[in-house]
């Protein structure tokens, strides 16, 4: 038996084509490997080959994604794959989405293997793994190194035909079916082994996750806005130009927190946004267009508010985890009661 053709599915970033402003690449098939393929290429060993990469730009397949997925199955049909791979996309949402998506375009139209990867919080995940196999990988692509071989093994599995094991056995992101299968351990062994980890506290996996819902109970309505301090708060990534703090485009490990006392508009000699992910043009030119200072300034004038706090905080949602963004939050709301601000608007892209 030859080996299987593989067909490797990137962005315009991993294609070395360029960041955000290539987003708009419109789909175009290259012969061989074509960047993180080198990384396949050394996993599937003589078992496969990349025969060919599709590339396309993050922004053009999910604005015109309809377009893009017809575009690369019709490439796609000359050349008969036998695997179809996408990413892996870790946390960069519009990636995730395009990868899962046109792997079950794949799927749907030649029945083939596909399989992508992606970190549990991207989009694309939520989106697509009750449809795909999606292999669980870190949120950047420092887990390029662990998150290549798992996709390639799954992809030969798949070709093989050889049955897949659960999601903890073989990495993939759960898709909420579930399989009776006989256990080395009855289930009073096990959950006496949980018990132990648990009391020790020592890692262990439960059986039967609970979902776990953030649940948070609205304040009171305000009775009078005349008479409080207003606050702004973006997950918009608004920043003094030049970007102080260095504040990630994505994944922000940090926020800023920046002194707006005085300050009537947000010029764009004196702002910018540091989100990565959407096109900053427009945000640019007018940074009061996701930090509207410019209409709190006109609440503040026409007695509509109070005031408006002298401070503004600033983070990037591009891929931050819930877990840091929990946390900034708490940071941000203990400053916010210190200096009396009785409400809060929230804004972001």
């Amino acid at each position: 038996m030859g080996k299987y053709k593989v067909v490797h599915y990137i962005n315009q970033f991993f294609a070395g084509i360029g960041g955000e402003e290539f987003a708009g690449h419109e789909p175009e098939i290259r012969d061989g490997i074509v960047g993180p393929g080198i990384a396949f290429a050394a996993a599937f060993g003589d078992r496969a080959e990349i025969v060919s990469t599709v590339v396309c730009g993050d922004s053009f397949f999910n604005e015109n994604t309809k377009q893009a997925q017809k575009t690369i199955i019709d490439m796609l049909r000359d050349i008969k794959p036998d695997i179809f791979i996408a990413g892996p996309a870790f946390n960069a949402g519009r990636y995730g989405v395009a990868c899962a998506a046109i792997c079950d375009a794949v799927r749907l139209e030649f029945g083939i293997p596909v399989v992508t990867g992606m970190f549990e919080e991207n989009p694309g995940a939520e989106m697509y793994k009750d449809k795909l196999y999606i292999i669980s990988t870190k949120d950047s692509a420092a887990g390029m190194r662990t998150a290549v071989p798992k996709v390639a093994e799954l992809a030969l599995k798949l070709a093989d035909g050889e049955k897949i094991g659960a999601s903890i056995e073989e990495g993939y992101l759960p898709g909420g079916v579930r399989v009776n299968f006989f256990d080395k351990k009855r289930g009073s062994e096990r959950a006496v082994d949980m018990l132990l980890k648990k009391m020790a506290k020592e890692p262990f996996v439960s059986e039967y996750p609970m979902p776990d819902f953030d649940r948070v109970a609205p304040c009171a309505a305000v009775s009078d806005m005349s008479k409080i301090t207003v606050a702004l708060v973006t997950s918009g990534g608004i920043v003094p130009k030049g970007n102080p703090d260095r504040i990630e485009s994505s994944s922000a490990s940090r926020f800023g927190e920046y002194d707006i006392s005085g300050v009537v508009d947000l010029t764009e000699e004196t702002y910018e946004t540091a989100h990565g992910g959407y096109d900053p043009v427009y945000t640019n030119a007018d940074a009061d267009r996701v930090l509207p200072v410019d209409v709190m300034r006109e609440f503040e004038k026409e007695k509509i508010i109070g005031k408006l706090h002298d401070k503004y905080y600033a983070t990037v949602g591009n891929g931050t985890s819930t877990k840091n963004s929990k946390a900034y939050a708490a940071d941000i709301a203990q400053r916010l009661v210190r200096d009396n601000v009785q409400a809060v608007i929230l804004t972001s892209t």
